[in-house]
């Protein structure tokens, strides 16, 4: 739902349609010496001025020169605007999240009506504007969504065949679902078990129509394999069924198939099966997507907090990050004037509550990490985006910039409000904190913990980095490439934090860093009320 937000309420009805991409690929270059590349493949669109902004990644598969990914992006169309798509093959030889050092293995730019409208593009890899990447080619195949459904699956399986010489099988699971051209497409593979012939795979879920495009009866082929780490996966066995079949699962009467291999069932009239897939459930719920829940009565909560430690310089002088320039703007408010507007629209009463943090503040001059823009600390509420900007002037020649920069003040601050919301036990609410800063950060571990606790909450934070300084512990705390702990260990529940250096929208659309700043709220908010198994206060008319 990453774009939808951009449009804001009075424009929620155009963003109907979602469609959804199916990526392989075909004759990737070779990388790896002494092995085969570890393909991924990135998904971005253009937001002008030659810039792309990530929309999402598929898994990485190892040792694969014809990978077809199991990570199925599903983007908003609209018919009236031109979405530029840019599609990336990276080998991944690494842990970290920056493609910067990894091998390219090709790309194809196009827009999104072109895969619409061709449902399935094949297309060669490039390396630059006509240079091809050897054979490589990339197929892309595009489905509407209509219908917002999940299956649920709970799956195991029992004496599995050995295919290792040394230890048991490594068994996995693949499904397919059979086109209306007879061939088959993978709509889900699970996770390896290690050396386990007894299986229980982890709970997952499946979009109905990526799973049978709603047809209760269409064929779903099941593939049973034996994980090799070079990519010689061993077939195990195989089964045929469709969902009508699979739903009669139940806790007291699991659904059992039988897993055969093709060519020992034809060399041994003996032959039973090379063991046993045991469905122990499957059920079927709706998805609720953003919209669902803003449309139902969520109230998005805006806060911000703004940076006035002294490595932000004297802001009364041109060098200063706070340095407002004859036509009355500076980074800080560029920044807060993208993501708030944005923002506003989703707040009935546009009432938002803003601080500033590291700054020594009269009468007493003691540092505050939260204090209140507008010096009312009973009242800290400022009306829409352009009161924060109207508070944030004044404040700015009445204090002292000083420091230490902590950032946890001001989060626990926010926590407040949020647990109070989490108590309603209803989806009536989700807070927004948006944090401006330079950079310099002081309280590191108090706020990855501070971060850990938020994320149990109904809370987003983004951070806006402003100026040049080294942003590596906004970074850290993004957490893009694995899941951010606390000091003590404890892990965050799920992802809350989205950091974006302004520096890199600078010459950009301002529509650019709202993009890419928000692009993460909705999903994290559908997140935080499908874990609490929260539906919309007034749940939409389904027609199904």
């Amino acid at each position: 739902m990453g774009a939808c937000i951009l449009w804001g309420v009075n424009r929620m009805a155009q963003c109907v349609t979602k469609v959804q991409l199916s990526i392989s690929c075909d004759n990737l270059m070779d990388k790896d010496i002494g092995s085969k590349s570890d393909p991924l493949c990135v998904v971005m669109q253009s937001v002008g001025d030659g810039k792309w902004a990530e929309l999402t990644r598929t898994e990485r598969i190892k040792n694969c020169q014809k990978p077809e990914f199991s990570t199925k992006p599903v983007l908003d169309y609209y018919f009236e605007k031109v979405q530029n798509l840019k599609f990336g093959v990276y080998d991944i030889d690494n842990k970290s999240f920056d493609l910067n050092d990894d091998d390219y293995l090709g790309g194809l730019e196009c827009t999104l009506a072109q895969i619409v409208s061709s449902q399935k593009l094949t297309r060669p890899l490039e390396l630059k504007k006509g240079k091809p990447a050897g054979k490589g080619s990339i197929t892309i195949f595009a489905e509407e969504i209509k219908d917002t459904r999940i299956v649920i699956f709970e799956i195991e399986a029992r004496n599995l065949d050995n295919k290792d010489f040394l230890g048991k099988s490594d068994p996995f699971l693949e499904f397919f679902k059979q086109g209306d051209d007879g061939s088959w497409q993978l709509v889900y593979r699970s996770e390896v078990i290690k050396n386990n012939l007894n299986p229980c795979w982890k709970k997952f879920s499946v979009p109905l129509h990526t799973f049978c495009s709603a047809d209760f009866n269409k064929p779903i082929k099941v593939h049973c394999t034996d994980y090799d780490s070079d990519g010689s996966h061993d077939l195990i066995g195989t089964f045929e069924t469709n969902l009508s079949q699979l739903q009669k699962a139940s806790g007291s009467s699991p659904v059992e198939f039988d897993c055969i291999h093709p060519q020992k069932k034809q060399k041994k009239k003996s032959y039973k099966n090379s063991g046993i897939v045991r469905v122990k459930s499957c059920k079927i719920e709706t998805e609720y997507s953003f919209l669902d829940f803003v449309m139902g009565g969520c109230q998005i909560n805006f806060t911000v907090g703004i940076d006035f430690t002294g490595s932000n310089g004297d802001p009364k002088s041109q060098d200063s990050l706070h340095f407002i320039s004859p036509n009355g703007v500076n980074e800080y408010l560029t920044a807060l004037w993208c993501v708030g507007n944005v923002i506003q629209d989703y707040d009935t009463d546009k009432q938002f509550p803003a601080f500033g943090f590291g700054a020594q503040v009269p009468p007493t001059w003691q540092v505050s990490h939260e204090f209140a823009l507008n010096f009312n600390s009973t009242n800290p509420y400022c009306l829409g985006v352009q009161g924060i900007v109207d508070a944030y002037r004044q404040a700015l020649p009445q204090v002292r910039l000083y420091g230490p920069t902590n950032f946890s003040p001001i989060i626990n601050h926010v926590s407040r409000f949020a647990v109070a919301a989490a108590q309603q036990g209803t989806a009536s609410q989700y807070f927004v904190l948006l944090i401006l800063t330079d950079g310099e950060i002081t309280d590191l571990d108090l706020t990855r913990q501070a971060i850990v606790n938020a994320s149990k909450l109904p809370m987003s934070i983004i951070i806006i980095g402003v100026g040049n300084a080294d942003f590596k512990a906004m970074e850290f705390l993004d957490a893009d490439n694995g899941v951010l702990k606390s000091a003590t260990g404890e892990a965050a529940v799920r992802d809350i934090v989205q950091f974006v250096p302004f520096r890199q929208f600078k010459n950009a659309p301002k529509e650019a860093l709202s993009q890419a700043v928000l692009a993460e709220v909705p999903k994290q908010l559908v997140t935080y009320f499908k874990l609490l198994g929260l539906t919309p206060l007034k749940p939409p008319q389904t027609t199904v």
